[in-house]
């Protein structure tokens, strides 16, 4: 059965989407089956994937019950996604019915034996869309800048996931906290990473080992709507998300040993 990945921060502009995107390709660069599902109202993913996400069925269809996620799954530049849009932007008001943190879990359900991954790009709010994106979810991803604004939230963020874990799914787990967009060189970035892992200890939220490295070849990637992998194979953050795909294997399959 395939493992569901949430990759989640309230904060934006933390490298959501691009982790969710680049880890995808480095799964399949690994020779794993990635599904992508977008949460996000702003659709950005899907975007950055060439994702057609209008008058086609999208997350907000399947969460309203009117098509199967198996029917609004579409080819991509980086793997199959369920594209979302704005329309998601209206979740909090239209989803009040008993079990509506459920609708997303109840969805993917069928589709957890097609894929070795399901990673799920949530919104920076912790709103019924990030809830359901819990729910549904084995493991969460934290992204995180390299600065210390970053680290705020991090709190706010555990006591929404020890609530869905005590109401919707004791079973969701960290993955970890992940630096991105890293310069190692800098002090700033290095005491950063020694406060996350003090945060790490508190919380007992596991700290990724792997760092990504900034990268501008990223953005480009995404502007252009192309598979990272192909776009620009030698860069450095992509060797670090491939060190971070490496990573999760492993904690899913510990007998995995790093390429």
């Amino acid at each position: 059965m395939g493992r569901i990945f949430a990759v989640s921060n309230q904060k934006g502009g933390v490298g959501k989407t691009t982790t969710t995107s680049a880890l995808a390709a480095a799964l399949q660069k690994r020779g794993k089956s990635v599904l992508c599902v977008d949460m996000d109202p702003q659709g950005n993913l899907s975007f950055s994937m060439g994702a057609e996400n209008e008058g086609v069925n999208t997350t907000y269809e399947v969460l309203k019950g009117e098509c199967t996620a198996k029917a609004a799954v579409q080819a991509s530049a980086v793997c199959p996604i369920i594209p979302g849009n704005i329309l998601l932007s209206g979740s909090e008001l239209e989803f009040t019915g008993q079990g509506r943190e459920f609708l997303l879990c109840n969805a993917l359900r069928p589709l957890r034996e097609s894929y070795d991954f399901i990673l799920l790009d949530t919104p920076p709010a912790l709103s019924i869309l990030t809830v359901n994106a819990f729910t549904a979810a084995d493991r969460l991803i934290i992204p995180m800048l390299s600065d210390i604004f970053s680290l705020q939230g991090i709190t706010q963020l555990y006591e929404t996931v020890t609530h869905v874990k005590t109401y919707c799914n004791p079973n969701l787990q960290f993955a970890g906290i992940l630096l991105t967009r890293f310069m190692p060189r800098t002090t700033l970035a290095n005491e950063v990473r020694g406060t996350a892992e003090m945060i790490s200890s508190e919380l007992e939220i596991p700290l990724f080992r792997t760092c990504i490295r900034n990268s501008v070849s990223v953005s480009e990637a995404q502007a252009l709507q192309r598979n990272i992998m192909e776009y620009s194979p030698r860069n450095i953050a992509i060797k670090d998300y491939l060190a971070l795909a490496d990573e999760l294997l492993r904690q899913e399959e510990p007998s995995i040993q790093p390429a």
